[in-house]
């Protein structure tokens, strides 16, 4: 960087996370009173920057590029060094030039990351208008809601999502805990409060949810199978009880092999009478599909499952976020939940499935995703793909974000940011991967499954054609049965697909779930074709 684009930075004044510092020493600035003011200063300029703060050292107030000898540059920097680690923080990067009497320094200060958090990755579904976002919006945030759904606010960031009622897309919310106790969002909708829980909690429920409306479904679908998801949490009206969509995404959920939790909401909008009349509807519907329900009544019901939670047992929760009824008994148990290990998948290559790609101004492209195995480090070598050609093309990490929180690394089951260079934005699709080198992704174009048709009005024959979802992969794929001329509803057996339009990284063991029309069916992914 050169003088005059110091020049530049510095003119634009003292903003966000940027401090402009003439000249430090030891006394006074390091004797306790003014140590204090520093160190508070340099905690606001972290928390304005997500954990990252600049400052420009031999700049005066205005601005202007003064200039430090050797030695005074020399004991700056020893102080600033000693109030980042009088806050946790630390000094990772110093950048000198030549300006006025001496040196000018551009000092990058990160907050030190706390040990990783125990994280769990909840998908939230059900039927449009169950309350799901509401819920949620009241869990992350301690706030009753009205009984007109007023916490969904902090979860639909989209203008026509508020003034419909309705979610379009995926949408992200997280609250946690420290040492056992609940620790809540202020305000969901502000990028550093979201920042401030990565940094405060030792454990994190993320939660994605998911969208009820019916010609949405692919999105929902998205949100649960593209997602390195915990467990499912599925909601049910007690005024509209289990409907044909609550059965859909239910369906979904246990295609994916997670552990679902149901939450019975409204129930201050109904009788008794009714609220137990649901409940035997739910418990009907999940003994149908082989789980067992269990009421959970108290905090000895909700310790008791979140210790002995697995794929069969299934917790039900009365809940309103009117009333305030059975937040308590929610919190307590995905406070002792189980985190699942990933130590197999960390010690693998790094790799995640693109969900959504942005630009942000300042940053550049961004590709997020929950990270399924390996981890990455700002700065990293990476590559993205397969291109329409089955290339991968070479990026560079330029920054990691998880809920805003700036990171110098990110590990397996983090819903992160990674901002990247060395691609064009319209270059990436959803569904392709960024990995390290040493996962060697291979393109692929046909691959056989085990499948299982579940509902089809005819028979699927050679050249059938539906929409499979596999991580972020949503595709137009075409059929070919294998060991038989067609397959009809209730029959199970082995296919070719085809991706119709591009390749996609994929392997062997991943689940499928694929579509058309009213059409529906899972599988499993058993042979990548050569």
């Amino acid at each position: 960087m050169t003088s005059k684009s110091f020049s530049k930075l510095t003119s634009k004044g003292e903003r966000k996370n940027i401090e402009f510092k003439e000249n430090l020493n030891s006394d006074p600035h390091l004797l306790t009173e003014r140590k204090q003011q520093l160190a508070s200063q340099m905690k606001y300029r972290l928390a304005r920057g997500n954990g990252e703060a600049i400052y420009f050292v031999g700049v005066d107030d205005d601005g202007l590029l003064v200039g430090l000898e050797k030695e005074q540059m020399d004991e700056s920097l020893f102080v600033l060094g000693e109030l980042a680690r009088e806050i946790k923080a630390k000094i990772i990067n110093v950048e000198k030039q030549n300006a006025g009497q001496g040196e000018v320094a551009k000092v990058i200060i990160n907050r030190e990351q706390n040990s990783k958090p125990d994280h769990l990755l909840i998908g939230v579904a059900g039927h449009v208008d169950h309350g799901k976002s509401t819920l949620v919006g009241t869990l992350t945030t301690g706030k009753l809601d009205t009984g007109s759904g007023s916490t969904r606010i902090f979860l639909d960031v989209q203008k026509h999502e508020i003034e419909r009622g309705l979610s379009a897309d995926l949408s992200f919310a997280v609250y946690g805990f420290k040492n056992g106790e609940t620790i809540r969002i202020r305000n969901p909708l502000n990028k550093g409060d979201k920042a401030l829980m990565v940094e405060k909690c030792d454990k994190l429920i993320s939660f994605v949810d998911t969208v009820g409306h019916e010609p949405w479904l692919r999105t929902t679908i998205r949100g649960i199978v593209g997602q390195k998801l915990t467990h499912g949490l599925l909601v049910v009206a007690a005024d509209q009880g289990p409907t044909h969509i609550t059965r859909e995404h239910l369906g979904i959920i246990l295609a994916m092999e997670l552990p679902v939790i149901v939450v019975m909401t409204k129930i201050d909008r109904v009788s008794e009478d009714q609220i137990q009349a649901v409940r035997q509807e739910i418990f009907d519907l999940l003994k149908l599909v082989g789980r067992i329900p269990y009421m959970v009544k108290n905090m000895e019901n909700a310790d008791f499952l979140s210790e002995n939670m697995n794929q069969h047992l299934v917790p039900v929760i009365k809940a309103s976020p009117v009333t305030g009824e059975g937040l308590e008994l929610l919190d307590r148990l995905f406070s002792g939940l189980k985190i699942p290990s990933h130590e197999e998948d960390f010690q693998k290559p790094f790799m995640m499935y693109i969900d959504k790609i942005y630009s942000v101004m300042g940053v550049g492209t961004v590709v997020s995703g929950t990270i399924r195995q390996g981890k990455v480090e700002k700065g990293e070598k990476l590559i993205l793909g397969p291109l329409s050609s089955g290339d991968f093309l070479p990026v560079n990490v330029k920054t990691i974000e998880m809920h805003h929180y700036r990171k110098e690394s990110a590990s397996v089951g983090e819903v992160v940011g990674i901002s990247i260079t060395g691609v064009e934005m319209d270059e990436i699709r959803r569904g392709m991967i960024i990995c390290h080198p040493d996962y060697k992704p291979q393109p692929v174009r046909e691959f056989d499954a085990d499948v299982a048709i579940l509902v089809h009005p005819t028979t699927i024959k050679e050249g059938y054609e539906c929409i499979t979802h596999i991580e972020t992969i949503a595709e137009t794929t075409c059929f070919r049965p294998l060991g038989q001329e067609y397959l009809s509803a209730g029959d199970t057996g082995q296919v070719r697909m085809r991706f119709k339009y591009h390749p996609f990284a994929i392997h062997e063991g991943q689940k499928l779930i694929f579509r058309e029309g009213k059409s529906k069916g899972v599988g499993t992914v058993t042979r990548i074709a050569s």
